[in-house]
């Protein structure tokens, strides 16, 4: 070997790399093995038995005949099936684009006030992402108590300040109840919305801010024009966890409004609606767990393409930038 230059330790070291190589590639599968077992016995095959049960007939928790596409049909077609779908469907989108305008507009206005250096931005830091370790349904009862009626502080403070005329049943209509629910939720969740942002901000380099703010660019020019550019990427991991988040939520409405989603349906979400027709009896509301997983397996399809068209956008964007 040594008249065309190489030597033998750099083949052997070479034949070393080759093998420890394919060693790694027979240790991955192993290493993943326990979270795609898990994965599977928790997710993969629930998902996959609720949408089998979806083509029998049931009464109560108990499936009977085979109906084939039978639970569908009556979902999309049949009174009152389609009419508590599509309205709770129609909630699912108006809840969601009130969450994703909130959490990401003040996450994003938090995060920029943040990670201006000022004393205690640390502390604020912390405090933001305090509600994010509360459970939902202590969320739901706090900010009931804060909006009842009768002792609510909320009321109080409207009437303070001269704003009494405001003050109305808030979660007793339902041109107010739904928007409450999406204010609830978003309080909770907007330190995870902080904190991402945060992190996309930091990691932006300062030298290009140092630059920016030398030629005369104020806090405005340098949001529009190097902060928002930069964490783009993020404003969609963001928003597709917002996403997954609301169209499968129940808690909120359970807490808040009951699983009836009062009034008049009116905060009734996808998630509520899963829960009320598959393991309530009939005289509240219950369809039977056939209908039941059929409404679960369009909730699993609709989170299926939106996570599907973010993927798909967020690889054309990484396509043009290369």
């Amino acid at each position: 070997m040594r008249k065309y230059g190489i030597k033998t330790s750099q083949i052997n070291n070479l034949m070393l790399k080759t093998s420890q190589k394919k060693k790694a590639r027979y240790f991955i599968p192993v290493f993943l093995s326990a979270g795609i077992i898990i994965y599977t016995l928790f997710l993969v095959i629930p998902i996959l038995d609720s949408i089998k049960l979806s083509f029998y007939d049931s009464e109560g928790l108990y499936t009977t005949d085979f109906v084939g596409l039978g639970n569908y049909i009556k979902l999309f077609t049949e009174f009152p099936y389609k009419d508590r779908f599509f309205n709770a469907l129609s909630n699912t989108i108006k809840f969601f684009l009130m969450v994703t305008l909130i959490q990401n507009v003040c996450g994003f206005l938090v995060a920029v006030l943040v990670t201006r250096k000022f004393k205690g931005n640390t502390i604020i830091r912390r405090l933001s992402f305090l509600p994010t370790t509360l459970s939902v349904l202590v969320v739901g009862f706090l900010f009931k108590l804060i909006l009842n009626p009768t002792w609510g502080v909320f009321d109080r403070v409207l009437e303070g300040i001269g704003l009494g005329f405001l003050i109305k049943p808030w979660l007793g209509t339902t041109a107010t109840a739904l928007p409450v629910l999406a204010v609830a939720i978003s309080w909770q969740w907007i330190g995870e919305a902080i904190l991402f942002y945060t992190a996309g901000i930091d990691s932006i380099n300062e030298d290009i801010l140092e630059a920016a703010k030398i030629d005369g660019a104020g806090i405005l020019s340098e949001i529009r024009h190097i902060i928002l550019p930069s964490i783009m990427p993020i404003v969609g991991i963001v928003t597709i966890l917002i996403y997954i988040g609301d169209f499968t939520q129940f808690d909120i409405v359970y807490a808040m409004t009951t699983t009836r989603g009062n009034p008049l349906y009116g905060t009734d979400l996808l998630g509520s609606l899963f829960y009320r027709v598959t393991f309530q009896t009939g005289e509240r509301g219950g369809w039977g767990m056939g209908m039941g997983s059929a409404v679960a397996a369009v909730m699993v399809v609709i989170v299926f393409i939106g996570v599907l068209f973010y993927l798909r956008i967020f690889r054309m964007k990484g396509a043009e930038k290369e």
